[in-house]
């Protein structure tokens, strides 16, 4: 690629991507939701060469400031991915909300955030429409479960066919408010999923198989199924382990009538509420304890949003 191609595309950009909540309870691997916290990035072209990340927010202290941090790692790859030549020196600036390792999609928002704004300062982007951009995430993700809603928002069905990831997206039902009560510590993806064994009870299996299916209905037409709808039998218990306080809590909160999950891999727990979102999260400050924090959210029909 020559300088006159690369002076004739965009000179920066910016985006922001919502976090998300997977799962949902028995959605494992393929439910998830995207909640109205956002992360934002922007990159503008330099003269000195090299890839220089700022970070304020969430992970400041702890996230890469070169190229292998995740937000700019997906930022080249999106280049490499369209056969175009990455620019020569780029800043990254990363407005960070989404709390890391508390099973809220920070990973999956930086690498949707990094390819989208790869997207938008190559000058072959255009070849990477949102379906595209879902595929190429998921392959760097390895599951489209939270990757699906960050790209696309709303509450998403997504799985892998041909190992190309899809998605559809639908709207959750006005009345139901996601409330989070986010881990005061934090827990690494791999380790929780670790804990998941090989194989799992055909009972097991079919009871999440039914429990997802009414999920779809319940939140997104009759909520009052939600505390049905979103019980587990396949993963949170196996990994209970490893969020023990979350894990506790959800059965709490359960037993007292709440649609509470696991988000994501832990050990943030979710809970939908329906009808007195304050009542929700006065139960879960209550049963959390001290350090949680706990948080009355909404549902984002956005993911990916440019500017």
């Amino acid at each position: 690629m020559n300088t006159e191609q690369r002076a004739s595309g965009a000179q920066r950009a910016a985006v922001s991507v919502p976090a998300t909540s997977a799962n949902l309870g028995p959605g494992y691997d393929c439910l998830g939701a995207a909640l109205d916290l956002r992360d934002y990035y922007r990159v503008e072209l330099t003269t000195a060469p090299g890839v220089r990340v700022h970070v304020t927010g969430e992970g400041a202290d702890t996230v890469p400031r070169d190229h292998s941090n995740l937000v700019a790692s997906s930022f080249l790859r999106c280049f490499e991915h369209l056969g175009d030549t990455p620019p020569v020196g780029v800043d990254i600036y990363c407005t960070n909300a989404i709390p890391h390792g508390r099973g809220l999609g920070s990973s999956s928002a930086a690498t949707v955030g990094g390819l989208a704004l790869g997207r938008a300062m190559s000058v072959r982007g255009d070849e990477l429409p949102n379906y595209a951009l879902l595929e190429f995430a998921t392959e760097l993700e390895g599951h489209p479960d939270n990757v699906a809603p960050a790209v696309f928002g709303g509450f998403t069905v997504s799985w892998v066919e041909n190992r190309v990831g899809r998605a559809v997206q639908l709207q959750p039902h006005p009345d139901v408010v996601p409330v989070v009560a986010i881990s005061p510590t934090p827990l690494a993806t791999s380790v929780a999923r670790e804990l998941m064994p090989a194989e799992v009870p055909l009972a097991d299996a079919i009871f999440n198989v039914t429990r997802a299916s009414l999920l779809c209905h319940a939140l997104t037409q009759d909520p009052e199924l939600l505390l049905p709808a979103t019980a587990d039998a396949l993963h949170q218990d196996h990994r209970a382990s490893a969020y023990p306080a979350a894990h506790q809590l959800v059965s709490t909160m359960r037993e007292h009538g709440r649609a509470a999950v696991i988000s994501g891999a832990g050990p943030s727990v979710l809970a939908l509420a329906y009808g007195d979102p304050e009542a929700v999260a006065a139960d879960l400050s209550r049963h959390a304890g001290s350090g949680w924090d706990v948080r009355i959210l909404a549902f984002s029909a956005a993911g990916i949003i440019e500017s």
